[in-house]
C-alpha cells in the first residue's frame, strides 16, 4: 500500500457563530472569528489517497486526475467564496476548519472510489499554525 498526497490552495471567507446566540456570546466563544463582517484565510488543502502501485504506470493514481477531481469537487466551489453563504456542501454547518475538512472528505470520497483508490485523509491548514486532519468516520 502506497500513499500519495496532492496539495491545493484556496482563499475563502467564513464566520464562526451560532445564529441563536447574541453577538456578545459569539465573541466570547469564538473570539475575533465571530466578526459579523466575516474574515478570511488562505487555506492549504492536502488530500491523501492510498492504493497499490500499478506496475504498468508506476502510479497509485495519476496526479493530473487527482488534481482535476479536487478542483472539480472542492476548489471551484470554495475559492474566493464565503463558506457560510456560498458553499453548498457547507450549508447549515459550522464553518470551522474541522467541519470543513470533514465535509471536503465526504465530497471527495465517492469521486476517488470511482478511480479505484481509497481516500485516506484530508488535511486542511487554516493558518501556518492551525490545521485539521480527517480520516473518515470509519477510518480505513
Amino acid at each position: 500500500m502506497v500513499f500519495i498526497t496532492r496539495r491545493e490552495r484556496f482563499s475563502a471567507a467564513h464566520r464562526l457563530f451560532r445564529p441563536e446566540w447574541s453577538d456578545e456570546k459569539n465573541l466570547q466563544v469564538f473570539g475575533n472569528c465571530s466578526n459579523p463582517n466575516w474574515h478570511g484565510h488562505n487555506y492549504e488543502l492536502f488530500v491523501t489517497v492510498k492504493g497499490e502501485v500499478n506496475p504498468e504506470t508506476g502510479f497509485v493514481m495519476d496526479l493530473k486526475v487527482m488534481k482535476n477531481i479536487i478542483n472539480e469537487h472542492v476548489i471551484q466551489h470554495v475559492d474566493h467564496k464565503n463558506i457560510n453563504l456560498e458553499v453548498a456542501f457547507m450549508q447549515n454547518k459550522m464553518a470551522s476548519t474541522e467541519v470543513i475538512a470533514q465535509s471536503i472528505f465526504e465530497v471527495l470520497k465517492p469521486a476517488f472510489d470511482q478511480e479505484g483508490v481509497l481516500l485516506h485523509a484530508v488535511r486542511l491548514h487554516e493558518t501556518e499554525n492551525n490545521y485539521a486532519e480527517y480520516f473518515g468516520s470509519n477510518s480505513q
